[in-house]
């Protein structure tokens, strides 16, 4: 099975454990996401809109990155599953610190598509809006799609 394959249906996986279950992005994602240009791992995550969730989560735990704490598990002193599990990330920005790309999460859905599936349109049109947001580097020099370049 291609590793592209393997790791959506893992992050599939991730995000809707039961039929019951919303499908949206949760901090845990953040110990599976790798850049799916340079395979950089981990991914910066700047949160623009989360909520916080009424049903028990479930407790899945990170191996060997907290998206919450937005460290190594081996940093931490206590691992904040319980908090972690009731939040939901609406909108929000995946960085690569290695080759500069940035991939939009949109209502509730990470959107890490290769750069020739991108639509140029929709991705100007996320940071014009998030732009209070999001890095000055990522605005005037991210990948695929800066607003430099419009």
């Amino acid at each position: 099975m291609g590793k592209a394959l393997l790791c959506s249906r893992v992050l599939m996986t991730s995000i809707s454990t039961a039929s019951t279950e919303r499908r949206a992005m949760k901090y845990r994602l953040m110990d599976l996401l790798a850049c799916p240009i340079c395979k950089e791992f981990p991914l910066e995550l700047k949160v623009f809109d989360e909520r916080e969730i009424d049903r028990p989560p479930t407790q899945v735990k990170c191996e060997l990155y907290c998206g919450y704490e937005r460290k190594q598990v081996s940093e931490l002193k206590e691992k904040p599953c319980k908090a972690c599990g009731k939040k939901e990330i609406s909108d929000g920005i995946l960085l690569c610190q290695s080759c500069a790309r940035w991939y939009p999460i949109m209502e509730d859905i990470p959107r890490m598509l290769p750069d020739d599936l991108r639509n140029k349109n929709q991705d100007v049109a996320f940071l014009s809006r998030w732009r209070s947001e999001i890095p000055k580097t990522v605005l005037d020099s991210g990948k695929p799609f800066n607003l430099k370049q419009g």
